[in-house]
Order: structure tokens, then sequence, then C-alpha cells
């Protein structure tokens, strides 16, 4: 299609147009990755390329965009990719709307990735997962952030598999909770149908979670008709403000009352340090996903067993979630075979 056949439309514009079409399509929490992974492209467009139209965007510029994005952000390779990729299925669908010229999206160039980086390391490692449910056990026993942090700990579940939850998915009696996919209601999960499956607790959670219902938790109905099991005054919890108590509670400054950088907190707080998503030492509720998966891992726990309670398969697992040790996995095979 040549550049008159186009039909103009602003970076801004098509964005908006791009995520309200994949709604419907994708989970909440995807949308939202879509939405922050794209904004830099925005950004980048209105504030650095004057790019008004898309019609204008090329090979060239995108390439620009390339390096700027990889400067600006000081991006480790994994993460570049990411935003890439997603501005690359963006660009693809700009060419079905003649918004840019047919094709355009294949000329994105992706960084080349080595094992290492492809490799998240993040990770909540379980000393510090006991500091944080130590101080909430006993300062804030059975809040909201408290009941969070058990749930993603133990249960190891996804941000958007927690927020799903009814209070009819969770029985006391028998310890444990129920997984559903209901894309329909706004509460898919990742992996769809399958992704649905009973997950046991253990009995300090089940009190934990009781005394959450009983003398915590809003009584609140959502939009339909359903009992979340999180909420606030405003209904139902979302993914961000799941993400907010996520990220409040793991500053270490939080549950120990002193910062590992040693800067003053009153300082921290004038220098925005005190904004909880930008502490840089606090974890995000992936992290905590991916340091129980290890935890339970290191406590020899088979393999089948972590993949089918946490559902994940083995080999993505092994590649992104296992962050054991050479040693380590050394040691416990020693264990099995010692006496043979």
């Amino acid at each position: 299609m040549s550049q008159t056949e186009l039909e103009p439309i602003s970076p801004a514009e098509a964005k908006e147009m791009y995520l309200n079409a994949r709604k419907g399509e994708v989970s909440e929490s995807t949308l939202s990755g879509y939405h922050y992974r794209l904004k830099h492209f925005i950004r980048w467009s209105k504030d650095v390329e004057d790019l008004d139209n898309m019609n204008d965007l090329s090979g060239r510029k995108l390439q620009k965009f390339r390096a700027w994005r990889r400067d600006d952000g000081d991006l480790k390779p994994i993460t570049l990719q990411g935003q890439l990729d997603a501005l690359r299925i963006f660009v693809r669908w700009c060419e079905s709307i003649d918004g840019v010229e047919q094709g355009l999206h294949e000329k994105i160039t992706m960084p080349v990735l080595s094992k290492s980086d492809e490799q998240r390391e993040e990770t909540l490692h379980a000393e510090e997962a006991e500091k944080v449910l130590d101080y909430l056990r006993r300062f804030e026993y059975a809040s909201r952030a408290h009941i969070i942090l058990e749930l993603l700990w133990h249960t190891g579940m996804r941000l958007g598999a927690l927020r799903s939850l009814d209070l009819e998915d969770y029985d006391s009696d028998n310890q444990h909770l129920t997984l559903r996919h209901r894309p329909e209601q706004e509460t898919p999960l990742k992996n769809g149908p399958e992704g649905e499956r009973l997950v046991a607790l253990n009995p300090d959670i089940c009190d934990a979670l009781d005394d959450w219902i009983e003398q915590n938790r809003t009584g609140i109905i959502d939009e339909y008709g359903r009992n979340p099991l999180l909420t606030t005054s405003g209904g139902r919890m979302v993914g961000a403000s799941i993400r907010d108590a996520v990220y409040r509670v793991t500053r270490p400054c939080y549950y120990t009352n002193k910062c590992p950088h040693n800067r003053d907190m009153d300082i921290c707080e004038a220098m925005n340090y005190g904004h909880y998503s930008k502490c840089p030492l606090n974890v995000s509720p992936h992290s905590i996903r991916r340091g129980s998966i290890t935890h339970f891992l290191l406590n020899e726990v088979p393999e089948t067993v972590v993949s089918d309670r946490m559902n994940v398969g083995q080999d993505v697992l092994d590649k992104h979630y296992d962050k054991r040790t050479a040693g380590q996995k050394m040691e416990q095979r020693r264990k099995f075979l010692s006496n043979i």
C-alpha cells in the first residue's frame, strides 16, 4: 500500500484503538501489560521524534526508537525484547487498519539473547519471605496485605488467579481453594480452563483466612453478583491494587524499620523512594511466585507436584522459575543416590 492510500491516525489514538480491540480477547493483566509496554513508544513519538501520524512511521524510525528505548531505560536485553515484541504486534495491527505500510512490523529487529538473558533473576528468597510474613503475622494479622502475601507465597499462584477468588472458592472445612476460569466475568485464568484446579492450604493459612473473612473483609458483591474473597471499599481488588500492596510490604524498611542502603527514610520519602513501586529493593507478585516455586523445589517437593500446584509446565518451570543453584541440585540428587 502506498503512502497516499494510508489513513492518518496519531500514535496515541492508534494505541487506544488497539487496546480497545483486544478487550475480551485477553485478560486484564495482559491488557495492562500492553499499555505499559506501548506507552514508551507513545512518549518517544511525542517528546523525541515529533511523530504525530503513524503513516510516517518507517523502518529507520523504528530503529531510532529501538536505540532510544534501550539507552533511555537502561534496559536489559530481555526487557527490551518484551517491549519490542509488543510494539511489533501493535504495528502489525496498525497495518490491518491502513495506519502504516504493509510489512512494516517485520522491520523491527529484536535483540539477540544469551541463555542468561532469557532468565529473569528477581526473586523473593525464603529468608526474606519469612521476615515479611513474620512481621505481618505479628503486627498486621489477617489484614488485606497479610492475606495477599500468605496466599501468594504458600500457593505460588499468579496475581490474576488470586484476584479471581470468591468466598465460595474457599473451603475452610476441607482446607483448599478452587480456581475457576471465568473470562466472561472479568476473572480469567492465565491458562484458561486448564488453569482450573484445587489448591490445598495448611491450617495456619486457613485460620488467617477465616479471621480475615470474619473481621476485616469488606462485605461487597461485584457487578456479576459474586462475593470476592479479596475486597476493598470499591469492590473486588484489581491487579494494580494487589501489586501496590506487595510493593508496600516487601520494602525492607517496612518490615525491618531500616534501609539496607542506609538511606535516611525521611529523605527517601522526599526523593519519592517512599512511593512503593520506586523502592529498588522490594519485589513484585511474580517475584513471590518465582521464589515460592524455588522454595518448594529446595524442600524436595517433586517437580510434577510443583508443576500441577502452580499450573506451570515443567519446561517453563525449569527455564524461568527454578532458581536453585547447580550445587543445590547436586546435593539434592546426592540424597536420593546415597543408598544405591
